[in-house]
């Protein structure tokens, strides 16, 4: 299983904009072949010691696939290209981290 956690750094006061075309965009993506879970998220503000400080104009996207090949055709899907084109303006730049399970490894 492929994990993926996919930060976008939102342009000031665009992101319940970006959260709006992202939601729109997820059941295309949930019926994808291999897309087990597809999930925006924003911070959430603890009281927790180690927590990072909060950000305001950031989404962590978490994912997982059933493999690779899925996540790689995932990126060229049709509704991912046009959903790119909806949001460029609204995010300023954007990474992933990519992981696999490692459990009883």
């Amino acid at each position: 299983m492929i994990h993926v956690i996919a930060t976008a750094y939102i342009v000031k006061g665009q992101r319940q904009n970006f959260l709006r075309e992202f939601n729109a965009n997820i059941p295309h993506v949930l019926a994808e072949k291999g897309c087990i879970q597809y999930t925006p998220t924003v911070d959430f503000v603890s009281e927790i010691a180690r927590q990072i400080p909060p950000e305001t104009d950031t989404v962590v996207i978490i994912e997982q696939w059933e493999s690779i090949e899925d996540l790689e055709n995932h990126l060229v899907a049709p509704h991912m290209l046009e959903y790119r084109e909806r949001v460029k303006n609204m995010v300023r730049s954007a990474d992933l981290r990519i992981t696999t399970s490692q459990l009883n490894s």
